[in-house]
Order: C-alpha cells, then structure tokens, then sequence
C-alpha cells in the first residue's frame, strides 16, 4: 500500500512551460462533466466565484502508483492537495467560492476518493478529455493513460480570472486560492 497523503522528499518541481498562459479571460466551455454526485455539471452556467483544481489522478491504497511516478514533475501530490482543499473549505466557503476537483480519471475511482477522505465537494470527470481538449490544458502520458498537468483556475460568472500552473506543493495550493481571493476578489 502506497502512503498517499504525504508528499516524499525530493520531489522534482515542475517548470513553467507557459502551457496556461492563454487560459486567462477564457470562457468555461459549455460541455458537461459527470460529477461524484451522479449529476451532470455543465460549469459555464455557473454564476458568482469557483475554484477548479485539476489533478492528474488520486491514488488509490489498493492499487499501486504508475511506474515512475514520483519522478514525473508535478504527478505526485493529488490526495495532499485534495485535503488541502477540504481542510480549507469553510474559508473558501466563506469567500462564496464553490470547489470543484477534476481529473481524467472515472467518476468511479473519484468517487472512491471522495468518500475516502471525505471530501465536501464534488469531484467531476473529464475522462474523454473534453474539457482538456476545448481549453487546451497542459496534459502528460503514462502508463497508457493521457492526465490533466496540475493546475488550479479561479472563475467568476464562467470566465478564468486567476490560473496558478505549475502547482507545486500541491498541499499550498489552497493557501494560495485563499490568499489571492482575499486580495483580488471583487
């Protein structure tokens, strides 16, 4: 069984490869994703503030990591940065900032995470890569699977207005959303 809720030592940090530098301004796309709820969320309807930290794939404790995966720049860190976000969801709250995770991975295998750490918002799936695809996210290969590179966008009204790429620690992250909301939010 992997440790998946602590970051290991030495962990390579990504670079900024510029790959989200277009997303600022950007409309959300009108598409719908599966969420953990069993609905269908379709997140440029959305009104007011939100928070989509994408996530390359959350460990599961029955099943090993891909091969590598503490090497690849950015992949290790989603089951910290989810608690992160759970640990920080009154604030967030707080902030009228609703939370969603999204990843490649199937509404299953999230849903699985969901209520292993029990997560108070819903995790949506982007397993055809729809969502990915239509904004151009930044995306890696391994083990046979194509997954979202980390990156977290804030929204207001379905429009990007704030997008930290690289993320790294991933269990900031939320400290950081906090911060700049704080500081930015109108």
């Amino acid at each position: 069984m992997n440790q998946l809720t602590e970051l290991p030592e030495n962990l390579p940090v990504p670079e900024d490869d510029g790959a989200c530098d277009h997303l600022p301004g950007l409309k959300l796309p009108a598409l719908s994703l599966s969420a953990t709820n069993g609905e269908s969320i379709n997140l440029s309807t959305h009104s007011g503030w939100m928070v989509i930290y994408c996530y390359p794939m959350t460990g599961r404790p029955d099943r090993e990591l891909p091969a590598g995966w503490n090497t690849i720049p950015g992949a290790r860190g989603c089951t910290p940065q989810a608690c992160a976000f759970r640990d920080h969801y009154q604030e967030l709250a707080a902030l009228d900032t609703d939370v969603y995770g999204l990843s490649t991975q199937t509404s299953d295998d999230q849903l699985e995470a969901k209520q292993r750490l029990h997560l108070p918002f819903e995790l949506l799936s982007d397993h055809k890569l729809d969502f990915a695809n239509a904004l151009k996210l930044p995306v890696f290969e391994t083990d046979n699977m194509k997954l979202i590179k980390r990156l977290t966008m804030i929204m207001h009204d379905g429009t990007i207005k704030k997008v930290f790429y690289p993320v790294f620690p991933p269990d900031s992250n939320a400290t950081q959303v906090i911060e700049w909301l704080h500081t930015n939010k109108i």
